[in-house]
């Protein structure tokens, strides 16, 4: 089911600790564009964005069972004005599918974080998580043999991002370590997993496999499975997106 409209009124009325396991990817702070007044992501400061996220899991931890698991997938940025590659020519504009930095004026001068910096988004959200009661029991590191091209020459070209595990309880949660087993053996905390791509009005497209592994591992047959950012979607426009993908194919 997918509903249309603003995740902070749809959440607190859906049915509580109904759904077993969470799977996610937020929208990034400062990287892209929804075209909705109310969109996450186009926050000045990284403290805004963190703050609204983070309460955005307080209420999708409403309908999460006590023995549910969460997982996000967060990845950061750098402080400073945006940019990106926005020639035809680049395999990152509109045409390709795969643009993924905004234009983007600078935002206000912060109290520590410099320009250039990279802004530690993730780790600051983890803990802020910590701070609301969540316990943390993974930072998972998805590793991409095949990331975005960076014109930089005065650091390395990214190419992680991260995946944190979350629960209510300390626990008991419910967890198959073996459904994700490969060949009898358990599973670490680094996925190297390729990125995927679509040619479609989103293009901020990661791998069936993240999903797969995260449900397999959080949930069985029957169960309940959520993603607040993809069930719950304020542009219209994506909403048809996201029903023409999922009538498409079966994910796994």
């Amino acid at each position: 089911m997918i509903y249309q409209g603003d995740c902070l009124d749809i959440l607190p009325e859906l049915e509580k600790e109904t759904v077993q396991t969470v799977v996610t990817s937020p929208p990034y702070w400062g990287l892209r564009d929804y075209e909705s007044t109310k969109q996450l992501g186009q926050e000045e400061l990284p403290e805004e964005f963190i703050e609204k996220l983070v309460h955005i899991f307080s209420l999708v931890g409403e309908v999460l069972k006590k023995d549910g698991t969460l997982w996000i997938n967060l990845g950061d940025t750098y402080y400073g004005a945006k940019g990106g590659h926005y020639d035809k020519n680049s395999i990152t504009n509109d045409e390709t599918g795969t643009k993924y930095r905004e234009q983007r004026k600078a935002p206000p001068k912060h109290k520590y974080i410099k320009t250039g910096d990279m802004v530690g988004i993730p780790w600051q959200f983890a803990i802020a998580m910590q701070r609301q009661g969540w316990y943390l029991r993974n930072d998972i590191i998805w590793h991409k043999p095949n990331p975005m091209p960076e014109a930089v020459n005065n650091r390395l070209c990214k190419s992680h991002e991260h995946i944190f595990l979350f629960t209510k309880i300390q626990s008991g949660y419910y967890f198959n370590a073996d459904a994700i087993k490969t060949n009898d053996v358990r599973k670490t905390d680094v996925w190297t997993l390729n990125t995927s791509t679509y040619r479609g009005a989103h293009f901020a497209v990661f791998p069936n496999q993240i999903p797969e592994i995260c449900i397999k591992a959080g949930s069985s047959e029957g169960d309940v499975v959520f993603d607040p950012f993809m069930g719950i979607e304020l542009n219209p426009e994506y909403v048809k997106l996201i029903k023409q993908r999922t009538q498409q194919q079966e994910l796994f």
